[in-house]
C-alpha cells in the first residue's frame, strides 16, 4: 500500500461557490485476490478529518446554494403535512394486570401522550378496575393520571435524547428506564419508586438495549461491545453496587448478538444468541436470579430457532428442515431437539415469524403470498392446541401485526392494521370469535386546501413484475383514482431488499402531499427481502444478490410499460442497504430514472466488509459473503458495489 500526496483538496470555501467541490485524490493501493485497485478518495472515510469536515460542508453549501429555488415548494409540502398531523394525541390504552389483584396486585391502563410543539412522548398510567373500563384519554384529564416519564423533561439540558428501555416490575411499584444523551447508543439505566415518584440512587452506565424484571428487586440487562454488539447478560439487585453486577451470561463469537426478555407468564429470562443464520437460545427461572441460564438446544451452524415459554412447555419456532420454518413444542425441561414435536408443520410458501403464547391461546404471525397474516389456535386446559385459523381481511393489499398482550391470562390481544390507503389502525381481538373491535385509527386531520382524508380518492393494487431469470416479483403501488395510466404520472419507486427485510404496504401522511400533485408511489418487493419467504431472502444475497438489483430494474421496467410513468418521470429511493440497491441500479440502468435519493447509502460496501476492523463487519458476512477468504465473493461484490462502478456516463440526479 502506498499514499501520494496530489496536491490541496480543491472544495472551494462556502463564500465562493462558483462551481461544485472537488474532492483531491490521494493515491490508496489494495489488493486482493490478485487484484489491485487505487481508491484516491479513501481518506474521506475519516469523519473526524478537518479537510474531510471542510470538503463536506462546502458540499452541503453546494447543495442549499443550487436547490435554493425549491425552499418555497419544501415549505409548502412540510406545511401540508404539518396540517394533516395530529401532534397532540394519545395511545390507545393498555390492560396490564401485576400480581393477583386479590392478593395485593393493582391493575392499571398505561397510555402514552403527545403534545404539541413537544419533541419527546410521555408515559401515563391511570388505575383500573378491569379489562373493560378503559379510560378515554383523549376527553381531557383523567382522574388519577400517573406521569411515569416524561420524555421533554428527561431531554432538558441535552442536545441529544433517546429513550431505550423502559420496563415496569411485575409488581407495578417500580420503573427502569434508559437513557442515551449522546447519539452513541450507550444507555445509562435508571430506576424509579412509583409509588413515590422519587429516583433510586441505583445507576448503571453503559448498557445496551433490553431488560427483565425477576423477583421484582432484580434487574438483567446487557451490555454492549466495541462493536456495538450485545454480547453479555449482567443482572443487577437493587440496592448494590452495579459494579458488583453479576455476569449471567457472555456471547464470545462476534456474529452472534444477544437479546433478552420475560416469558409471558413472567416465570423465566429468555435469552436469545442468534446471528443472521443461526440461533441458540437460554432460560433461567426468576425464582433463582444467581443461577446459570440453561441451553434449550445448543447451536448449530445454520440451524435458527427461537423459544416461546408456554406455561408447563416450550413452543420452539425453527427451520430444522423447514426453509420456512415450523412450529414445535417440546417439555419445559427439553434440551434436544430430538424432543420437538410437530404443532403446525412446514408448508413450503407460508414463513412463519413469531409466535406468542397465552394460557388459553397461542397466536402466531405468518406471511403467505406476499401479506402477512397472523394464525391463532386455541389451548385446551390440559395446554394440548387444537386446529387454528388465519384472520381474514377484506384490503387486497394490507399489513397486520400482533401487538399482543401484557397478561399472560387473557381473553383479547392487541393487532396492528394499515394499508396504503388505511392509517395505521389498532384492534382488539376476541380470541375465541375472532371478531375484531376498532379502538383508534390514526387521524388524519383535514387539509387547509383539500379537505378532509378520503380513501376513496386512491387506489392500491398489486401487479408483477418478471425478473431476468422469469421470477415473477410483487409491486405495491398507490395513486390518485384518477390517474391516467398513458406514462404521464410521475412515480417514485421505493425498495430495500436485505436482510429478509419486508417493506409491506404501509400509510404515511407525509406520502399524501406526494400523491395529492397527481404523483404514484410504488414499493418493489425484491428478492433479498423476505416478502415471498426464506427462499425469496436467499435468492437475493451473497454470490446471489445481483438479483435484488435486475428485481428492481424489472419492477421499474414494467410499471413503465403498464403505463403508470416513463422514465423522465421516475425516481427511486432507497436508505442504507437500500441506498446501495438504488446505488447500483444507477449504475446499471441510469438511463431508466430521472431521479435517485439515496439515504445514509451502503455504496462502499466492499471497502467496508474488507476491514474486519470496523464494527459489524464480521456479523455482514453471513448476509454478503466474506471477501477476504472467498475470491468468487470478491469478485462479485466488486461487480456491483456502486462505489466500484461508477463510470463516465450521464446518470439521473442524484
Amino acid at each position: 500500500m502506498s499514499t501520494a500526496d496530489h496536491g490541496p483538496s480543491t472544495a472551494p470555501s462556502q463564500d465562493r461557490l462558483t462551481a461544485a467541490p472537488v474532492a483531491k485524490q490521494v493515491e490508496h493501493l489494495r489488493s486482493h485476490h490478485g487484484d489491485t485497485v487505487n481508491d484516491p478518495y479513501e481518506w474521506l472515510r475519516d469523519g473526524k478529518d478537518p479537510e474531510v469536515i471542510a470538503h463536506l460542508e462546502a458540499e452541503n453549501a453546494w447543495t442549499a446554494q443550487q436547490t435554493a429555488h425549491l425552499d418555497e415548494r419544501r415549505s409548502e409540502v412540510f406545511d401540508g403535512i404539518l396540517a394533516r398531523t395530529k401532534q397532540t394525541d394519545v395511545s390507545v390504552p393498555t390492560h396490564v394486570v401485576h400480581g393477583d389483584p386479590d392478593a395485593g396486585g393493582s391493575q392499571w391502563w398505561y397510555y402514552t401522550r403527545t403534545v404539541e410543539g413537544a419533541q419527546y412522548t410521555i408515559h401515563c398510567r391511570v388505575p383500573a378496575t378491569g379489562p373493560n373500563d378503559p379510560p378515554d384519554p383523549e376527553a381531557g384529564p383523567i382522574p388519577g393520571e400517573v406521569v411515569l416519564l416524561d420524555g421533554n423533561l428527561e431531554a432538558e439540558g441535552h442536545d441529544f435524547f433517546s429513550l431505550g428501555t423502559f420496563d415496569v416490575s411485575p409488581n407495578g411499584w417500580l420503573l427502569a428506564y434508559s437513557v442515551d444523551t449522546t447519539g452513541a447508543e450507550r444507555f445509562t439505566l435508571r430506576f424509579k419508586d412509583l409509588r413515590t415518584g422519587e429516583l433510586l440512587a441505583d445507576e448503571i452506565a453503559d448498557t445496551a438495549y433490553g431488560t427483565a424484571w425477576a423477583q421484582d428487586s432484580h434487574l438483567f440487562y446487557t451490555r454492549a461491545d466495541e462493536a456495538w454488539r450485545p454480547w453479555t447478560v449482567l443482572a443487577h439487585e437493587l440496592g448494590t453496587d452495579a459494579a458488583q453486577d453479576r455476569t449471567v451470561l457472555t456471547e464470545p463469537d462476534e456474529r452472534f448478538w444477544v437479546g433478552i426478555g420475560l416469558s409471558a407468564d413472567e416465570r423465566w429470562l429468555v435469552i436469545g444468541a442468534g446471528s443472521k443464520l443461526t440461533a441458540e437460545w437460554s432460560l433461567l427461572s426468576v425464582d433463582d436470579p444467581a443461577g446459570t441460564p440453561r441451553v434449550v438446544a445448543p447451536r448449530r451452524e445454520g440451524i435458527d430457532y427461537q423459544v416461546e415459554v408456554a406455561g408447563d412447555r416450550l413452543l420452539i419456532l425453527h427451520n430444522e428442515d423447514a426453509l420456512d420454518y415450523a412450529l414445535s413444542e417440546a417439555p419445559l425441561d427439553a434440551t434436544d431437539p430430538a424432543q420437538w414435536r410437530p404443532v403446525l408443520p412446514h408448508t413450503p410458501g407460508v414463513r412463519l415469524v413469531d409466535v406468542d403464547a397465552y394460557r388459553d391461546h397461542v397466536v402466531v404471525e405468518l406471511r403467505r403470498d406476499g401479506l402477512t397474516g397472523i394464525h391463532i389456535i386455541a389451548r385446551d386446559a390440559d395446554g394440548s392446541l387444537r386446529p387454528g385459523h388465519d384472520l381474514e381481511f377484506s384490503e387486497e393489499l394490507f399489513t397486520v401485526s400482533s401487538m399482543g398482550s401484557a397478561n399472560w391470562v387473557t381473553d383479547r390481544i392487541r393487532i396492528a392494521y394499515t394499508s396504503m390507503v388505511t392509517p395505521m389502525t389498532v384492534l382488539d381481538v376476541d380470541l375465541a370469535t375472532s371478531q375484531l373491535t376498532e379502538l383508534k385509527r390514526t387521524p388524519v386531520l383535514p387539509h387547509p386546501e383539500r379537505g378532509p382524508y378520503d380513501p376513496a380518492d386512491w387506489v392500491q393494487t398489486r401487479t408483477w413484475a418478471t425478473a431476468p431469470d422469469g421470477t415473477r416479483v410483487p409491486i405495491s403501488v398507490v395513486a390518485p383514482a384518477d390517474v391516467a395510466r398513458d406514462g404521464s404520472a410521475p412515480l417514485v419507486l421505493y425498495g430495500y431488499g436485505s436482510y429478509e427485510t419486508s417493506i409491506d404496504p404501509y400509510f404515511s401522511i407525509p406520502r399524501l402531499s406526494y400523491l395529492d400533485h397527481g404523483c404514484v408511489f410504488a414499493i418493489a418487493h425484491i428478492r433479498g427481502g423476505g416478502e415471498m419467504g426464506r427462499q425469496w431472502y436467499d435468492q437475493g444475497k451473497m454470490l446471489h444478490k445481483q438479483n435484488t438489483f435486475s428485481d428492481f430494474i424489472a419492477c421499474a421496467e414494467h410499471l413503465v410499460s403498464e403505463g403508470w410513468t416513463s422514465p423522465d418521470r421516475l425516481a427511486a429511493i432507497g436508505a442504507s442497504a437500500g441506498g446501495l440497491l438504488v446505488g447500483a441500479v444507477a449504475n446499471q440502468a441510469p438511463d431508466l430514472f430521472r431521479a435517485i435519493q439515496a439515504g445514509v447509502p451502503f455504496v462502499d460496501a466492499l471497502t467496508t466488509i474488507l476491514d474486519p476492523e470496523l464494527p459489524l463487519t464480521v456479523t455482514e458476512w453471513e448476509e454478503w459473503g466474506n471477501p477476504l477468504e472467498d475470491p468468487e465473493v470478491y469478485a462479485c461484490m466488486k461487480s456491483y458495489t456502486p462505489y466500484e462502478n461508477i463510470a463516465s456516463r450521464p446518470y439521473p440526479a442524484i
